[in-house]
């Protein structure tokens, strides 16, 4: 399998290297060259295959002869060895699940995934990766703890100041080995920036092997895709239209859904489900796309004001205006409104939801009022002790922190903090021998 540039500007390359380059030179994002459907026996008969295989059977094409196959078996087992299960809410409404891995959030899965392909590639490259990612909220949990230790990997985390949660903070900031954290002054917009003009510098590249595990890498974006299998696996009744709501920031993670349905999965309508922060809602709306500033929220793992992955949602759809409005609807939920819904739904239903749950539910129940006869998924992005504070508050109730998280609040949080200027950044980079080994 070769990818291209979605700027169309430099040659194609094999999985390892757009896995290892992370951005084109081009600075255009990678895109596979095709996508073939998988068998339809397989969809028709999901019930009789296993997690593992059928994460194996979604991603082999995508990865090509690069990986054997046993190697590939071996990384993709690894990747999804726990739970994602799917809960039925109301009638006809779902919650997917994707908070049971080990830093409790839906980004486990491609990070664990992309570590270990890196892994397996870094045994024929002498020279050390440094993975260097800009994260809203769990990004870096997740790449922190999927990398943690990983021989001929070093990895440098940049996240906003004061603009993510205590948790999702000292889950990248308590680790040590091999990561470290930058905290910006500045949105994750800054971070986000600083990291595309790094990758893009060619004097820092002759001295550094970069490569990022945001899901604008094709090793972190595609596996996402394993999970909508998984939800699909578990319905009770799948002659029923489905309709899937995805609370959605970078946009990465609803991409990756509509890889799968490209692949066969029968998903009838896709829903990009935003707060505050929502150029993909008007762009649908007006046909102009018009980047913003991003607007800090209680769902701050949203908080984008470009998402990276909406170029791939066009390609998908041949930049194709009316084609893709066919496939996705998109609604902005205020902050207001998110703390309404997860206060109702948790009296009425006894379902806690986290604030990026809650605009997913919002999304998925608002696209099936004209819908009566499907049903729904959303999809609950991370644990609602991420965001124990806006949780707590707004259901006026204790939550309670997971054994697995509760020994990272005792541990003393180390980070750099620097400006958002990105040449502060690169000298740190072209240092980083001295800086990692603090």
């Amino acid at each position: 399998m070769n990818y291209f540039s979605l700027n169309h500007n430099t040659p194609n390359v094999k999985f390892s290297e757009a896995v290892i380059r992370g951005l084109a030179p081009d600075k255009g994002l990678y895109f596979p060259e095709s996508i073939t459907p998988l068998p339809k026996e397989l969809i028709d008969n999901i019930d009789s295959y296993s997690k593992e295989e059928i994460a194996f059977q979604a991603v082999r094409q995508f990865v090509g002869d690069e990986i054997s196959e046993n190697e590939l078996r071996r990384i993709v087992a690894e990747t999804i060895n726990f739970d994602f299960p799917l809960v039925e809410v109301e009638p006809d409404i779902y919650s997917l699940e994707l908070f049971h891995g080990p830093t409790l959030a839906f980004k486990d899965v491609g990070a664990r995934f992309m570590a270990r392909c890196l892994s397996t590639f870094s045994k024929f490259d002498e020279k050390k990766v440094t993975v260097l990612v800009a994260t809203s909220g769990d990004t870096g949990g997740a790449v922190a703890d999927g990398f943690l230790g990983v021989a001929g990997v070093d990895v440098v985390i940049l996240y906003p100041s004061g603009k993510v949660s205590d948790i999702q903070e000292r889950q990248l900031t308590t680790l040590g080995q091999n990561i470290k954290a930058f905290e910006v002054k500045g949105t994750f917009d800054d971070c986000q920036r600083m990291v595309k003009t790094a990758f893009l510098d060619e004097d820092l590249n002759k001295v550094l092997n970069l490569t990022s595990a945001n899901s604008i890498n094709v090793a972190r974006w595609l596996p996402q895709m394993f999970y909508y299998f998984f939800a699909y696996q578990q319905l009770k009744d799948k002659s029923k239209k489905l309709v899937v709501s995805v609370p959605s920031g970078n946009f990465g993670n609803i991409c990756a859904g509509m890889v799968a349905a490209k692949l066969g999965l029968p998903v009838s309508l896709f829903v990009a489900s935003t707060n505050a922060n929502k150029v993909v809602t008007e762009y649908l709306s007006t046909g102009a796309y018009e980047p913003k500033p991003s607007v800090q929220t209680i769902s701050n793992a949203m908080d984008v004001g470009d998402p990276s992955n909406f170029v791939r949602i066009k390609q998908l759809h041949n930049a194709d205006f009316n084609l893709l409005k066919s496939n996705l609807l998109s609604y902005s939920y205020s902050d207001f409104t998110t703390r309404e819904v997860m206060a109702e739904v948790r009296e009425r239903t006894g379902y806690i939801l986290d604030p990026h749950g809650a605009v997913g539910y919002l999304g998925l129940k608002e696209s099936l009022r004209n819908r009566p006869y499907a049903q729904g998924i959303f999809l609950e992005t991370a644990h609602p002790c991420k965001f124990i504070d806006v949780v707590e508050e707004t259901l006026n109730e204790k939550v309670v922190i997971p054994e697995k998280l509760q020994s990272l609040m005792e541990r003393k949080k180390v980070s750099i903090v620097i400006d958002k200027d990105y040449d502060d950044l690169k000298q740190i980079l072209l240092h980083q021998s001295d800086v990692l080994a603090v």
